[in-house]
């Protein structure tokens, strides 16, 4: 089978992003002629700063900036040259006394990102492992993908959960050396803390596991000296834990800092790390703005500052406290974070924030789960009470509204993000002029209408739903059970202008994996069938595939016929919640459905190619030969045609015992050998419902007395749906790898079905997904294919990464 083209994560991200510009909330240019502190300037409006990460504010101290001054005076814009030969005169003292700060020789490093990629790889051995907490850092992530280049086995866990830890510990713990636990001190986004204490005392119970931390977002605002909450909670820094500080943020410099008690690793790091190593130093004014911030931290007014900023911190919270703004966590660091859920109520809520005054940042995916977007609100010494005051009350005053604007409620929000809601979901939906209809099964479905709307595509059409319903209940295994769920939307003139139905159905979470990340999540199946699979609602099935999406474009209430169908989906899915909700499959490149999709939380990824033969009309094999290209023409003349008397050609309505279960050996012959489109094995039971309705019938391919390997037995196999007259729907194939290759059998499959479709005089034949290049080959038109997806959250995405191979 042919290799599938997997969705590109970057053009995903590019999407999401593109849309929040668009909105005109991300990639501002701050228009100030000089900097107020605790002011910005964004589109001519001066706004009060809730968006810094210099909770500080140090980096408007003018002690750090006449030292800068003074240094590029004195040592000029930079000095151009790597620190392996020789670093600017600067650099002995700002070492020197970020050492005093620690008690421990520290490495200074360019700036954080920069730290990781010079200290992960030199840290950690080709014996080691590494556990990634879920949302550590991307830049901590970032770097330790360089180590699947040696074999260094990357996993990753949920956010904070020591349980999956310590399992993960337990099944490295006999082949590795040394096993990192690689977290952040503080989040960036939600500001919650990694569990130090917990963590200290599975390093005792486990002396192989080792500690990595990022802790820039700690820096400076708590802890002796400034060192940071991870220094705070643990006083001395462990031998085997290693910290990644920063000179930026907080201390209001630049440059990262690795604090490292080994003097063996640490001398290693330095001589090895490879931006250490190669890349340019720090330029004067930032180490000479570095030290000035470090004497401070030096000093007791490192405390008078951390006390100025916990008053405001806890001035904010107590606040908060007093509202029912969705909190996430509410408590000592300067970053809060306020859930709006879907992207849609953030940039609502966003804007109406800018207009009051208040420049705040949006949390987006990747950075969160695209339905766990919400703002960002940072606490910095610039903030004056009366300020965080008037923020709070705006928040109260226009989150309401915002949630009411884009038609989700507090208690929706809340339930994204797991918080505790004292408020009961009405399921009502507010549907205008329009009236939704929404049934469990198609028999509830006037046949008439739907064939109308959903006819003649793939095995969707009426009786193809009565089928499916019939294959796909009272099944032993949960995997085989669906539900079924049709939604229709009818304007004031009772005409539809949507219809489509949706499957909830177990799916395993590497369906559209590459094909290497699958291979190893199968091998843990072996043990655990149902490891990484979890429930989706997603429209259509796993057994349809085409346009399940019917949509009057030209009505005036498209739009609003959507949300409504979005609306009574996360109903459905708040009874019985699945891991996603899937949207597919979508040829058309539609910007507006597109960014209507993205703000209502869902993402585009790419799926494999659909393959179509529309329009036949050929009255020969010559006719049909004469309308391929050229080299499909020599590949039909060499690979196919050269080889049909080798076999004995059989189209089945009906088989025997015997036969069907030869035939779900070849299905399962190639849904074995193929996890590029990873789904469970239909059920044997499948192919009996096929063998009891007459819109089924079986291609069957016998090698004949012609071949040089005769066999008695079906070589390959093609489970067919006919769409009404219609369309001719090839849906499963099989095939005995003994002799695929020898005598082409998959394609030879394709090519009878092609001309059983057109002497059967159907119009389409529905290809389906997967294989594009075998069936342009034999005449099929490829489109693209994209699904709009949205996920609970990040982990199982992020996670089969860390899998891919380096």
């Amino acid at each position: 089978m042919a290799k599938i083209n997997h969705n590109n994560f970057l053009d995903t991200v590019n999407e999401v992003i593109s849309n929040a510009k668009k909105q005109n909330i991300v990639h501002l240019y701050a228009e100030d002629r000089h900097f107020e502190k605790g002011i910005i300037t964004v589109n001519g409006n001066k706004l009060f700063h809730f968006g810094t990460t210099s909770y500080l504010g140090l980096n408007h101290d003018e002690r750090l900036k006449q030292a800068a001054i003074e240094a590029i005076h004195k040592f000029g814009i930079q000095f151009p040259l790597s620190k392996t030969y020789i670093s600017h005169p600067l650099y002995a003292e700002l070492e020197s006394k970020i050492q005093e700060l620690y008690g421990i020789p520290a490495i200074i490093t360019k700036n954080s990102t920069l730290g990781h990629m010079a200290v992960i790889p030199s840290a950690v051995n080709g014996k080691d492992a590494v556990i990634l907490d879920h949302q550590v850092h991307w830049s901590v992530q970032n770097a330790a993908q360089i180590l699947k280049l040696r074999g260094v086995p990357v996993q990753m866990i949920r956010h904070n959960n020591l349980d999956m830890l310590e399992s993960r510990i337990k099944q490295l713990y006999n082949t590795s050396d040394r096993i990192w636990y690689m977290a952040d001190g503080v989040y960036s986004m939600f500001g919650d803390f990694a569990p130090l204490d917990e963590l200290k005392q599975l390093c005792i119970k486990y002396p192989k596991l080792h500690l990595y931390f990022d802790d820039v977002h700690g820096m400076s605002w708590v802890g002796k000296n400034g060192m940071g909450y991870v220094m705070s909670v643990y006083k001395d820094l462990p031998e085997n834990c290693l910290l990644l500080a920063t000179l930026s943020k907080s201390f209001g410099a630049s440059g990262g800092v690795l604090i490292c008690k080994n003097d063996k690793l640490r001398n290693k790091i330095k001589n090895f790390g490879g931006p250490l190593t190669f890349s340019a130093q720090l330029e004067p004014a930032s180490v000479a703005a570095a030290i000035a911030s470090a004497n401070i931290h030096l000093s007791k007014e490192i405390y008078e500052l951390q006390e100025d900023l916990q008053l405001r911190t806890q001035h904010f919270s107590s606040l908060l406290t007093n509202t029912n703004l969705p909190v996430i966590h509410n408590n000592t660091s300067p970053v809060f974070y306020i859930g709006t859920g879907l992207p849609v109520t953030g940039y609502n809520f966003v804007k109406r924030l800018f207009k009051e005054g208040f420049f705040v940042n949006l949390g987006l995916f990747p950075a969160v789960p695209v339905t766990n977007t919400g703002v960002r609100i940072t606490i910095s010494r610039n903030n004056q009470l009366k300020e965080i005051t008037k923020l709070v009350k705006a928040m109260e005053y226009h989150f309401p509204k915002a949630i009411l604007e884009t038609n989700t409620t507090n208690s929706n929000i809340r339930k994204l993000f797991r918080l505790k809601s004292e408020e009961t979901t009405t399921e009502t939906i507010n549907t205008g002029k329009l009236e939704i209809v929404y049934e469990k099964s198609i028999q509830q479905i006037d046949k008439s209408v739907w064939n109308r709307l959903m006819g003649q595509r793939s095995v969707f059409d009426w009786m193809g739903m009565q089928f499916l319903e019939n294959a796909f209940s009272n099944n032993t295994a949960r995997e085989h059970n669906w539900e079924f769920h049709y939604v229709l939307v009818k304007d004031p003139m009772n005409k539809t202008i949507l219809a489509t139905f949706f499957t909830r159905a177990l799916w395993k979470e590497d369906m559209l994996a590459p094909e290497s990340v699958s291979v190893q999540i199968e091998e843990k199946r072996k043990n655990n069938a149902y490891y990484m699979s979890n429930y989706v609602l997603s429209m259509g099935s796993l057994l349809t595939e085409g346009k399940h999406f019917y949509l009057d474009n030209k009505s005036k209430n498209t739009r609003e016929a959507i949300l409504i169908m979005l609306k009574k989906i996360r109903i459905i899915d708040e009874k019985k919640p699945s891991e996603m909700i899937a949207l597919r499959d979508f040829l058309e490149n539609d910007r507006k459905l597109t960014a209507l999709f993205h703000d209502q939380g869902f993402i585009k990824i790419k799926m494999p190619d659909a393959a179509y033969i529309d329009n036949i009309q050929w009255k020969s094999e010559d006719d049909f030969v004469k309308g391929l290209s050229s080299r499909s023409k020599r590949h039909f003349k060499n690979d196919i045609k050269k080889f049909e008397t080798f076999f004995d050609i059989k189209w089945q309505n009906t088989c025997k015992e015997e036969t069907l279960e030869i035939i779900h050996q070849l299905y399962l012959n190639v849904k074995n050998n193929n996890v590029g489109l990873n789904t469970f094995a239909y059920p044997k039971n499948l192919f009996t419902k096929m063998n009891m309705d007459n819109n089924w019938e079986f291609l069957l391919l016998y090698l004949n007395n012609n071949a040089p390997s005769p066999n008695n037995s079906p070589v390959g196999m093609m489970c067919c749906y006919k769409n009404t007259d219609h369309t001719f729907v090839p849906v499963v194939v099989g095939m005995d790898y003994t002799f695929s290759r020898t005598y082409n059998i998959y394609r030879q499959l394709l090519y009878q079905t092609i001309k059983r479709a057109w002497q059967s005089n159907f119009k389409t034949i529905d290809f389906g997904l997967t294989a594009a290049f075998e069936k342009r080959k034999v005449g099929a038109t490829i489109f693209s294919n994209h699904a709009f997806v949205q996920a609970k959250d990040n982990y199982f995405m992020e996670y089969m990464t860390t899998l891919q191979q380096g």
